[in-house]
Order: C-alpha cells, then sequence, then structure tokens
C-alpha cells in the first residue's frame, strides 16, 4: 500500500497544473456521487445561489462553484476541454499565470451570474443555481484567442485563426443567454451568462498583458499558496517573485517579456509570409519586421 501511495504520488508530481485540477474535479465529481447515492443530497453549500441573500452567507461558493458537476457529459466536455486548453496554456505561460486566469475567470462568471439575476429580475426571473468549470475554462480559451488572434489552429482540412473560434464561441454564449432567457424552462441563460463573464475576464487579462500589464498580479499570492498544495516541498520558488517588488511580469522581468512578445510577433509576421506572401503584410508589420531585423 505504501508503494501504491508513493507511486500516485509520483504520478501527480509529474501533472501539469491543468491536469491536477482536473483530478480535483473527478474527485469532487465522485464525491458528489458517492453522497447522492447515499444520503440523497448534493453539495448546496458549495454552488453559488443567483439570490444575493443567499449568496451573502456562503461568500466561497463563487469559487467553489467551478468544482461542482452533478452531469455527467457536463463534467466530461469541461475536462475535456480543460486538458487540451490547459495543454496550450503551459507551453507559453508560467503555472501561476494559468491559475490566476482560471480563478479569475471563475470568480468574474460568478460575478456577472449574480448581477444579471439581481439587476435584471425581469429578465432572469426565475431563482438559479450555477455550477461547473466552464467560466473558468472559457476564460483561458479567450485568453489565448485574444493574445495571439493570428495563431492558426487546425480544424478538420482547414486552418482557423484563434480569434475567429474566440468571436465564434462569444457569439454562441450571447445567443445562449437570449434563449434561456425566452425559454428559462429548457434554457441556460444563468450558465451562459458566466461563460460571458469568464470570456470578458480572458479577454481583458491578455489585452492588458500585452501592454506589460499583470492584472492578476495581486492575486498571485493567493495563488502560490494553491500551487504550495500540489508541491512536495513546502519552500516555492514561487513565493518569491512578490517578495522583492520587482516590476516582472508574468514571472518574467520586462527585458525577458519583452522578448519573448517581440519573437511571438515575429513568428506570426513569418508564417503569414510563409502562407501569404510577404506583399500580405500591413505596413506597421512591415515596419515591425524591418527593425526587428537591425
Amino acid at each position: 500500500m505504501t508503494n501504491l501511495n508513493q507511486d500516485i504520488q509520483n504520478k501527480l508530481q509529474h501533472l501539469n497544473i491543468f491536469e491536477k485540477l482536473i483530478v480535483a474535479n473527478l474527485v469532487i465529481y465522485l464525491i458528489g456521487l458517492l453522497v447522492s447515492l447515499l444520503f440523497k443530497s448534493d453539495f448546496n453549500w458549495f454552488e453559488l445561489p443567483s439570490v444575493f441573500g443567499n449568496f451573502i452567507t456562503q461568500p466561497w461558493s463563487v469559487i467553489t462553484y467551478a468544482f461542482i458537476h452533478y452531469d455527467f457529459w457536463h463534467f466530461f466536455f469541461n475536462m475535456i476541454w480543460l486538458y487540451f486548453i490547459g495543454g496550450m496554456f503551459t507551453n507559453l505561460f508560467s503555472k501561476k499565470m494559468g491559475l490566476n486566469v482560471y480563478f479569475l475567470g471563475a470568480i468574474s462568471g460568478g460575478l456577472l451570474f449574480l448581477l444579471g439575476y439581481n439587476l435584471f429580475p425581469d429578465l432572469f426571473k426565475s431563482p438559479s443555481r450555477l455550477v461547473g468549470a466552464s467560466a473558468a475554462i472559457r476564460a483561458l480559451l479567450i485568453f489565448l484567442c485574444a493574445y495571439m488572434p493570428s495563431m492558426e489552429v487546425r480544424f478538420f482540412t482547414f486552418n482557423l485563426k484563434l480569434w475567429y473560434i474566440g468571436a465564434a464561441i462569444v457569439v454562441f454564449d450571447i445567443l445562449g443567454i437570449i434563449a434561456g432567457i425566452k425559454d428559462p424552462i429548457s434554457g441556460n441563460a444563468g450558465g451562459n451568462l458566466a461563460h460571458l463573464g469568464g470570456a470578458i475576464l480572458g479577454y481583458i487579462y491578455a489585452k492588458k498583458l500585452v501592454q506589460g500589464k499583470d492584472i492578476g498580479k495581486g492575486f498571485g499570492s493567493y495563488m502560490d499558496q494553491f500551487v504550495g498544495l500540489f508541491s512536495k516541498s513546502k519552500k516555492s520558488p514561487l513565493k518569491t517573485v512578490y517578495k522583492k517588488k520587482s516590476d516582472k511580469v508574468a514571472g518574467f522581468s520586462k527585458e525577458e517579456f519583452n522578448q519573448f512578445n517581440n519573437q511571438k510577433k515575429i513568428d506570426v509576421i513569418l508564417d503569414k509570409i510563409s502562407k501569404s506572401g510577404y506583399d500580405s503584410l500591413t505596413e506597421a508589420e512591415k515596419e515591425f519586421l524591418f527593425k526587428a531585423g537591425k
């Protein structure tokens, strides 16, 4: 048994942070199934209620709701999205930034859900409760789409730019809100409203990061503690980032960040040249490439 436990711990240590989040969601999902079967109960105190008075008594639910799934397919597709989007994210950014976007996306989605139901009760008429990681995952996806909109991904037999995908998803979320308002019984206006909240956070985060501003920097200290839960040692090298009051961005010095950002722009431009030729570049892109080559 000891060897088995050590083997499990070693495998968990080699997972990236998003894969560990998937494991955490899986454990909670299985516990929920067990509780439901044995006690005919659920996780009401961890769901996010739409009634503001109820939310005041359980403020932690603005985060915990993102770990609650009851329907298998809801859980399955959320985790599939998280696996692939998380894989893309970890190739480009630090795990702390990934957690910042993920949890701030969950919070933003939850807050927009609350605002919608409490500021527009005539539209969102019936009380509801929010569960699922969709808003947090939406924040990660839209962050990537906004940070590198010209990057292309393979979709069956053709390529799609990330911003096309992001725009289409946001449009579907808005249509989902409208459909849910018209038909509250079969629709999911609250869930789509939360998706939109996560998308807004992801977009703003990415655009500010391009400008060299990490809006999740203050939130990062909480993420240090969260990352520590999955670390072998209590001493985390991430904790030194903010103690020295350095002007780092996303865990990098400004010089490192600028080099990374410029290289990303160069790669996008070169990819565009290889596909469409030099004449397809805008004047701004030509000028940037000329300066970078000096």
